[in-house]
């Protein structure tokens, strides 16, 4: 708990709410011209930035000592992404639930939970937000969100791109109430979209009787997820104070949910528009000023170059972008037991500024995503995933093309079950070591580990949940009881325990060595094929770890000393001591992490 409380220390003094607004006001408000000049026009700017300052005087307004401060990490750092009513008991709110079961279980080994979205909702398993502000009350209430933040820092979702048909907002629309008359994009006539970018085969356009007639709404994601038009200025100014909510609750890290498709223009493709990252500047820069502790993740399921342009120039824009291409591209390596394309990628890497990093993920609430691969690897390459998901009793997700066509779009299903065929015929240790091999090339990568519930808990998929919903993604969301988890964690041999001991020593094996650091040196090294190698570097140069991983079922041989293994060494994971001059046989899917 000291650890949490100390990091979001912050070095400055808040001034009192009676003072803040005078010293913003005449102070700091010509801060803001620019974007909202840029946004909005001219004109505008005077008014917006002082509602602007008024709005952070609000919130306790604070002026941080700098704006260019370092991102508050280790290589203790690693997040929990789970649903709050992932582990239910009778008679016991789901958030207090999942709360002590991650003290039991995860302290000391993740640094933070990532609470998907956790307010009153409607569809999409909590998407479609009804209101940015409450506590779904069947999960609990903010004293356990802020229970929770005791122990470990916390990622909320800013789901600020679209909001469910049943929120306060969107129902004011349909009474053409004034202020809401603006906050959502309407189309009128028939005009040519078909340059639109659709992340999803549904209809871009949904039609309401209102209050003043029948009118075209934009959709991106369904019908119950309404768009918000952040082309107006009340809509961003909202935004912003439900950001600067979520940092007086206690988030350490605010998730920018779909966050591309935020800015329409008619005749361009509405995503990634320059609006957009402008937008995303202006939240980093008020949350610089209000709240320095948080820090922002970009989540943008595009291809790479587009991802990580969400960096900025790496000091104005997310401190933190989800590593998209990573899911794939691990799941290629093992499908094919060839680290060649995950190694010329990863050797590729490279970070704007020393203040960003990657979130590195391989499974989620979503599915596996496609786009993220497209250029790195080859189209015969995705086909063969996209069969071998459909082979391991998988399902493929669409999405709509400019020229009417379709494709796949991601993959959904487990990941331990996208590595391993859950009919098949193989033994459940091979499986398992496949299984953690992956996970090991995620904790291995430069960047923050962001570790989904059903992968540290080695869960296969559900698809009867899939027969339930209707919905794809059902596979991979299933909930469990704490009787359940518990019985089967204590089970000797299940799955679940097999997974979670090993992924146990992976993280703290990890947590030993500041080689780790997310925001330290990268250098992959070429171990042949079969061996994924890279040496990870402390961000002072102090501490170096030669991470190897077999990425195959057979034993493979590597020389250290032909990999830069200058002196003696030992496997953080093993204990085993390594000199540069021997040969090490690295067993079917083994891990060795050599620290130099």
């Amino acid at each position: 708990m000291d650890d949490v409380a100390a990091r979001r220390q912050v070095a400055y003094t808040p001034p009192t709410k009676s003072s803040a607004l005078t010293c913003y006001t005449f102070r700091m408000s010509t801060e803001w011209h620019p974007y909202f000049t840029e946004l909005y026009g001219a004109e505008q700017a005077p008014g917006l930035a002082e509602r602007l300052e008024a709005l952070i005087a609000a919130h306790g307004g604070r002026r941080a000592a700098t704006t260019s401060r370092a991102l508050d990490l280790s290589e203790r750092d690693a997040l929990l992404i789970t649903y709050g009513d992932q582990v239910t008991a009778p008679g016991e709110a789901p958030l207090r639930t999942l709360a002590d079961v991650c003290r039991r279980h995860l302290r000391g080994l993740v640094g933070g939970v990532h609470i998907l979205p956790f307010y009153p909702w409607t569809s999409d398993d909590g998407f479609s937000v009804v209101d940015y502000r409450a506590i779904d009350p069947a999960l609990g209430d903010w004293a356990d969100v802020n229970a929770l933040s005791a122990d470990f820092r916390l990622m909320f979702d800013g789901v600020i791109n679209h909001i469910s048909a049943s929120s306060a907002w969107f129902q004011g629309f349909l009474r053409d109430e004034p202020r809401y008359r603006d906050f959502f994009v309407v189309v009128e006539g028939d005009p040519d979209l078909s340059q639109v970018v659709r992340p999803r085969a549904l209809p871009l356009l949904t039609a309401f009787e209102t209050a003043a007639g029948r009118k075209k709404v934009w959709t991106t994601f369904s019908a119950d997820q309404i768009d918000l038009n952040a082309g107006n200025p009340e809509v961003l100014l909202e935004i912003v104070d439900v950001l600067l909510g979520y940092a007086d609750q206690g988030a350490d890290f605010v998730r920018l949910d779909a966050i591309a498709y935020l800015w329409k223009e008619i005749g361009t493709t509405c995503i990634h528009l320059p609006q957009t990252h402008r937008v995303i500047q202006l939240l980093r820069a008020v949350l610089d000023v209000a709240a320095p502790h948080v820090a922002l993740i970009t989540e943008t399921n595009v291809p790479h170059s587009d991802n990580i342009a969400y960096f900025g120039d790496g000091h104005n824009e997310a401190q933190l972008v989800y590593n998209f291409a990573l899911p794939p591209l691990t799941l290629h390596t093992l499908r094919t037991g060839d680290a060649t394309a995950l190694s010329r990628w990863a050797a590729g890497l490279t970070l704007p500024s020393s203040a960003v990093t990657f979130f590195n993920f391989l499974a989620s609430h979503d599915g596996i995503g496609l786009n993220p691969a497209r250029g790195i690897l080859l189209q015969a390459d995705i086909d063969a995933l996209v069969q071998q998901t459909l082979d391991h009793g998988g399902l493929i997700s669409t999405k709509h093309n400019a020229d009417g066509s379709q494709s796949p779009y991601e993959m959904n299903i487990s990941y331990f079950d996208a590595l391993s065929d859950p009919a098949g015929p193989e033994p459940l240790d091979l499986q398992t070591a496949r299984f953690m091999a992956a996970q090991a090339i995620m904790l291995m990568i430069v960047g923050m580990p962001g570790i989904y519930f059903h992968s540290l808990f080695g869960s296969r998929g559900w698809p009867e949940g899939v027969q339930e919903t209707g919905r794809n993604r059902t596979i991979n969301r299933e909930k469990l009881t704490r009787e359940r988890l518990e019985a089967e964690l204590s089970t000797p041999g299940s799955l679940r325990r097999r997974v979670f001991e090993a992924y146990a020593d992976l993280l703290r094996a990890r947590a030993s060595a500041s080689a780790f650091h997310p925001l330290g040196g990268q250098h992959v090294v070429n171990a042949g094929p079969a061996v994924f190698a890279v040496w990870r570097t402390s961000p002072d140069g102090a501490s170096r770890v030669l991470a190897l991983q077999n990425v195959t079922a057979t034993s493979q041989i590597v020389s250290p000393g032909a990999l830069g293994l200058a002196g003696p060494g030992h496997d953080l994971l093993s204990s085993a001591a390594v000199e540069p001059g021997e040969h090490l046989t690295l067993t079917p899917y083994q891990t060795i992490w050599l620290s130099a």
